[in-house]
């Protein structure tokens, strides 16, 4: 919480060239399962929270822009491609998973449910494994180094420079 007894949020891309802080209350927490949303998330569907009107606030860079369709920009991180935005003609929606603590933003609605993958439904009855359970199969795990961005704000990113894909 803030001073003012506000809820704070804060998050950012996968590299750290982008974070943001919300101010307030946020809006209605959804997934969207357009195609437009697929697409752009790159995924089955675009898990997303409404910011509250003047309560975002990007505290390093800022995203990159493409507009989607006649009414809607979406907003993502230039240098590794984090979708970030969604900003409409009735406001800007965040990324759920681009917020440093996602488990607190719990989606309450389902949007574009037309478009729906046949198999969303059924992907928590899949067989389960903690990513050391890959060991085996995938033995660099054992020595892999995360070039992410802590979910925390830092003062300097990136520490010292990354080696560059």
């Amino acid at each position: 919480m803030s001073l003012d007894n506000r809820p704070q949020y804060s998050g950012g891309c996968q590299c750290g060239a982008v974070r943001f802080r919300v101010e307030g209350a946020l809006g209605t927490a959804s997934i969207c399962h357009c195609r437009m949303c697929q697409k752009a998330f790159g995924s089955f569907y675009a898990p997303l929270v409404s910011a509250p009107e003047g309560g975002l606030h990007w505290t390093r860079g800022e995203p990159k822009r493409y507009r989607s369709s006649s009414h809607v920009l979406r907003g993502f991180c230039a240098e590794c491609g984090t979708p970030l935005t969604y900003e409409g003609p009735d406001g800007i929606a965040l990324a759920i998973g681009a917020f440093d603590t996602p488990e607190d933003v719990k989606p309450t609605i389902q949007f574009g449910v037309e478009a729906r993958l046949p198999y969303v439904d059924t992907l928590p009855a899949l067989p389960a494994r903690v990513t050391l359970d890959d060991i085996e199969d995938a033995p660099f795990l054992t020595e892999l180094v995360s070039y992410q961005h802590p979910d925390h704000e830092t003062d300097e990113w990136p520490p010292t420079r990354q080696p560059q894909a």
